[in-house]
């Protein structure tokens, strides 16, 4: 294993980089400004990089520092939120990584299933775009949106998703909305993190050329379908995000379902030596017959 630095040099990093000060994260460790800059000095200088901007005006990261503290903070949560379960006798926790929308619109709404089926298990979960690192102890299971590009890792599908033009049932009257070609003259909604884009669904089902600017970018499903809701135009998302949009018409396929691009784009990932643990073998169960039921 590589030589780690000192746990408290690590400490005082993080709190430098997260209060902005070297006299705030003092206090808050209950340490002097100058031991806190000599520890921050002593990782810099086993590290050989520098992790702070220092001026006149206050500290900033570098961008070493950013990178660094990212991974740092989420593994001194992880020691500390460990530690602290094992204070309060929960030695069956388990932590889940997810992609922000599919966590928010699909997996919150089932979680009540899971806590009504193991009520031993103490469940914690973080959502980002920004894959979870298992070498840090980061999560026992990460639900990753994208690609499947995890060599190193066990990958398994949840299910197919289908990829289709949304728009609220006031905003489809109010356009007359029927025809694909109309898309051209209304404003459409872009996610920018999707796989499936614009210009795929276009190429798929018209002749046309998708436009290259749209009147609104979210990074979020959530926010997509939000805007499409609230009438502002067209979102191209996933139908499984948008279940309960659909289920309750807030949202409308005006296409129809068969207008849609299917792919697999959301995969329960772990390390294989995590497969054998009780809460992580009960959460995948539950996971893929909740994923069999979409």
């Amino acid at each position: 294993m590589p030589t780690l630095p000192p746990i408290a040099n690590l400490q005082a990093f993080e709190a430098v980089a997260r209060r902005r000060s070297f006299a705030l994260a003092a206090a808050e460790l209950n340490l002097t400004a100058s031991a806190i800059s000599h520890q921050v000095s002593r990782l810099e200088a086993q590290l050989d990089i520098r992790l702070f901007e220092r001026s006149a005006h206050g500290v900033r990261l570098s961008p070493a520092g950013e990178h660094y503290l990212m991974h740092v903070g989420a593994a001194l949560n992880a020691i500390a939120t460990a530690t602290d379960d094992l204070r309060h006798g929960i030695r069956n926790s388990l932590y889940v990584h997810s992609a922000p929308s599919i966590a928010s619109l699909w997996l919150m709404p089932r979680l009540h299933h899971f806590a009504q089926a193991y009520p031993e298990i103490s469940l914690n979960l973080s959502a980002a775009h920004t894959p979870s690192d298992f070498a840090l102890g980061q999560a026992d299971i990460d639900i990753r949106y994208g690609i499947p590009q995890w060599g190193d890792l066990v990958v398994e599908p949840l299910f197919e998703e289908a990829i289709v033009p949304l728009a609220s049932a006031a905003f489809i009257r109010a356009h007359k909305l029927k025809r694909a070609e109309q898309l051209l003259d209304l404003p459409l909604i872009q996610s920018n993190v999707s796989i499936v884009q614009w210009s795929d669904w276009f190429g798929r089902f018209t002749k046309l050329r998708a436009p290259d600017r749209f009147s609104l970018r979210f990074d979020r499903a959530q926010m997509s379908l939000d805007a499409a809701t609230q009438g502002l135009g067209v979102a191209l998302e996933s139908a499984v995000n948008a279940g309960g949009h659909l289920a309750d018409g807030r949202l409308k396929a005006p296409f129809g379902m068969d207008q849609a691009v299917r792919v697999k784009a959301h995969f329960a990932v772990y390390p294989e030596r995590h497969a054998k643990r009780p809460a992580v073998e009960a959460f995948l169960s539950w996971l893929h017959s909740e994923a069999a039921q979409t």
